[in-house]
């Protein structure tokens, strides 16, 4: 006898030909308890007493694990779990799918058929283990779905599963765990029959589907780029709504070398972004496009002699390439990282034909000549935001792949997250982690007219763009092209060649430190160039534009449109920053300066003066977690530099922009908890902050801002930190309840005191809305005491439990009374009964026992 080998699979059929053989059928599984010469002696799994000798050659054994339980010892096939399942399953389905045929149910019998043959074909996919990470997981949701529904149309058991699709051990999962996984696979199964007997709706609803997740991305290959250019170029990559004739995202920047290949070599076949940010609202645009400009750098004509020293390394425009993706974004067309799209190039005809105008033109459908030159991409829909992205497709989203962000936010913005405190230490002072932080100010340069001085022709007007400090020195390496590009100091703008007007739509990002933006300002320097190397060394900067990033009341640059003011002088003088910081930088600035009907042309004391005949307009966007452009906001989140007006400030806070509000959720629900903490001996402000709380809540359950309700979860469970707000919260309750006082002082006042207040002018026939507005807010409010209460007894081992509890029975009295009050019209018990939340709320932990 040999050592014995582990559990095996039958691969043949073998029949009873003497009473020593053991019976198998193919696929059957096998115990082998010896081996001898060619024979194995063991039993089978379907009947384990009858034991026999069978051929060796018509086995094939499997690698097993040792499970232990206890004492107990069992032998559990090495494959994958999946495939196990697909193989019981498998087994249990053919003797049902034969009853089938027995009984008449031909079309069971087919649908049947056509399942198994499908569950055997992604069996082999599984066990190839070729399969990446992302089609892996889709494999093993479409093999579950499939058999969870096989098994509900023939009558057997449910089986549930945990988030990997795996069966879950009852041995090792609670009872609430198992039955809220059995809810989820019963609604699933439900859901596929419904698909099953409407398919039509079914097919509107996976088109729908992916538009109500909060966040998407599309993922772009480029795979080859083929355009006789002759020199090196700039691919700017962008998506585009024609509806409203801009980009929506930041620019993915590839740097061409003349050669026909990337500039940086290590790059080639690796040229992927993931455009993110995406949020349902993009999808359901009418139209979107993908856009490449490609700006060609060198000589100002391609056309002109060597014969003479040209001036190079000029931005000018070559050619545009756009693609309709609308279909694509919206699942209506088949898209992967196999398909390859090809997008033709259409070039520059004419000195007048702007790149952006060109764009537009192409989106409108015209006709394009391109001679077989274009890009050859790949474009994918990748559901969920970028970690999810990085998660599911780890072989197309990888750390060589660029991040291009969308212009503006996201519709979720998550709040940074702390660290977990050690015991015994200050939660308050845990250290912040790095979140969704952003501060990106995209600045677009629209047009500008130009007056063609002293020369013959218009000028050939390039534009240069620094980022300054208050001393006019630059500061470096803060703009950027676009994703995937390296920062500089100074941007410089494509140069359209004699132009009066030109507009450039170029837009570029500008990243400056939060603790600098106070004190830069943007310069715009503008510069005739010439296609002569010697004359263009000899021309010098013409005219000058600025503005401050910063307004005088605190708030960052208004979004939109800017009309600035051209300055013309000594060139030294229009880049020292003392000889124009003082000045007006936009013309509706300049207006508010001078005495109506009087004029802003003449010379400033500074040595230059306003350039009357040309014109220069911009356009800003500001991204910015941490800096807002309303001053009433302003005013709370940075309270502590006027305290005289905190009162003022709390109550302008409802007048603000719900969704500026939104953006700065965690800093103003810090702000607000601040306040609260550090005036504890004083319930001046209780009734305000209580206010501004509900405000905040009502504007999370609004539907427009619903994908916010998961960044207040986050907020509560990762970053909410005061420890001692549950007292105060719960503070007021005794009043409520007219029981004697107890705990230190905080713990009789705030939000809950004023909770109270609104009771008992309701219980006293008072308009009732206040409170209505309350109980809405109601279910994070205790989330907001349950959190504060944990945190506490980490700090302190769980002391004052027993009066936390004592003040959470006082208010649940309270609120019996309440109910029980009579009130005109609706009684007070329907409108709470519309409003009240079921608490305690399931996803909020119990606070841990003393």
């Amino acid at each position: 006898p040999c050592p014995c080998p582990p559990p095996s699979a039958a691969l043949w059929n073998f029949p009873r030909t003497n009473e020593h053989h053991l019976p198998l059928q193919l696929g059957e599984t096998v115990r082998v308890l010896q081996a001898a010469e060619g024979w194995y002696h063991g039993y089978s799994l379907r009947n384990r007493e009858a034991r026999g000798i069978f051929p060796a050659s018509l086995i094939h054994l499997k690698g097993t694990v040792v499970q232990c339980r206890g004492a107990e010892e069992s032998l559990v096939p090495a494959e994958m779990p999946m495939v196990q399942e697909i193989t019981t399953t498998l087994r249990e389905w053919a003797t049902l799918w034969k009853q089938l045929y027995v009984t008449g149910q031909a079309q069971r019998y087919q649908q049947m058929k056509n399942m198994m043959h499908e569950l055997m074909e992604q069996r082999s996919q599984l066990l190839s283990g070729t399969l990446p990470m992302d089609e892996l997981l889709h494999l093993k949701r479409e093999v579950t779905s499939k058999i969870d529904y096989g098994n509900k149309i023939l009558a057997l058991d449910l089986v549930v599963r945990d988030e990997n699709e795996n069966i879950l051990d009852p041995d090792c999962t609670s009872v609430i765990s198992l039955f809220q996984a059995h809810q989820k696979a019963a609604q699933t199964i439900a859901q596929r029959i419904q698909e099953e007997m409407h398919p039509q709706q079914s097919e509107l609803g996976c088109n729908t589907r992916p538009a109500s997740s909060p966040s998407h991305s599309l993922y772009l290959c480029v795979h080859n780029f083929v355009c006789n250019i002759g020199e090196e170029a700039q691919l700017l990559m962008a998506l585009y709504d024609p509806a409203e004739q801009h980009t929506i995202s930041e620019n993915y920047v590839i740097r061409w070398a003349s050669t026909g290949v990337p500039q940086d070599i290590e790059l080639l076949n690796n040229l992927k972004a993931v455009f993110t940010d995406l949020g349902s609202k993009d999808l359901k645009r009418e139209k979107l496009f993908l856009v490449c400009q490609i700006i060609r750098v060198g000589r100002m004509d391609l056309r002109e002699s060597l014969s003479r020293k040209l001036s190079t390394g000029l931005r000018r425009p070559f050619g545009i390439s756009v693609m309709d993706i609308t279909d694509i974004t919206k699942g209506k067309s088949e898209s992967g990282e196999d398909k390859q799209h090809f997008i033709p190039v259409h070039q520059v005809a004419a000195d007048s034909d702007f790149l952006h105008g060109m764009i537009r033109k192409a989106a409108e459908g015209k006709d394009i000549n391109h001679k077989g030159q274009g890009f050859w991409v790949s474009l994918k829909m990748l559901w969920g935001d970028l970690s999810q992205v990085r998660k599911d497709h780890p072989h197309l989203v990888d750390r060589s792949t660029v991040v291009v962000r969308k212009l503006g936010y996201p519709e979720v913005i998550m709040p940074g997250k702390r660290t977990a405190p050690a015991l015994g230490c200050s939660i308050l002072t845990a250290r912040l982690l790095a979140g969704d932080i952003r501060n990106d100010i995209y600045l677009t340069l629209v047009q500008g007219e130009f007056d063609k001085g002293n020369k013959k022709t218009p000028k050939n007007v390039e534009v240069a763009v620094c980022v300054c400090d208050e001393a006019g020195s630059v500061v470096p390496n803060v703009i950027y092209h676009g994703a995937g590009d390296k920062p500089m100091s100074e941007y410089r703008s494509v140069v359209y060649y004699q132009q009066r007007h030109q507009r450039w739509m170029e837009t570029v990002k500008v990243a400056v430190p939060i603790e600098d933006v106070h004190r830069t300002h943007l310069r715009f320097t503008f510069r005739h160039r010439s296609s002569s190397d010697s004359k263009d060394k000899s021309e010098k900067i013409f005219s000058m534009a600025f503005v401050k990033l910063m307004r005088p009341d605190g708030t960052t640059l208004r979004d939109g449109e800017h009309d600035l003011l051209l300055y013309k002088g000594d060139s030294r003088r229009l880049e020292d920053a003392s000889s124009y910081l003082a000045l007006p930088s936009s013309r509706c600035m300049a207006e508010t300066r001078v005495a109506p009907g009087a004029s802003f042309r003449t010379c400033t004391a500074t040595g230059i003066s306003v350039s009357s005949r040309d014109s220069f307009q911009i356009a800003t966007l500001v991204c910015s977690t941490k800096l807002t452009q309303n001053v009433n906001l302003l005013g709370l989140l940075k309270w502590r530099s006027k305290p005289t007006l905190l009162a003022g400030n709390l109550q302008k806070l409802m007048n603000v922009d719900g969704g500026e509000v939104i953006k700065f959720l965690q800093d103003t629900l810090d702000a607000l908890f601040s306040i609260m903490m550090e005036n504890a001996d004083t319930d001046v402000y209780d009734v305000l902050i209580f206010d501004a709380l509900v405000f905040i809540v009502g504007l999370v359950a609004d539907r427009k801002f619903q994908h916010f309700n998961t960044v207040l979860e986050a907020y509560i469970r990762q970053h909410f930190s005061a420890t001692l707000a549950y007292k105060c919260v719960l503070g007021g309750l005794c009043r409520a309840s007219c029981a004697p006082a107890w705990g230190s002082c905080t713990a009789r006042r705030k939000l809950v005191a004023v909770l109270t207040q609104h009771m008992q002018r309701a219980s006293c026939g008072e308009p009732g809305e206040p409170l209505t507005r309350t109980f809405k807010a109601l279910e994070y409010v205790f989330k907001f005491i349950v959190r504060s209460r944990c945190l506490f007894a980490q700090l302190y081992e769980g002391k004052e439990m027993a009066e936390f509890q004592q003040s959470l029975q006082r208010f649940f009295l309270c609120l019996n009374e309440l109910m029980r009050c009579p009130q005109e019209g609706p009684t007070l018990l329907s409108q709470v009964g519309r409003t009240l939340p079921t608490m305690p709320p399931r996803r909020t932990p119990a606070a841990p026992p003393p």
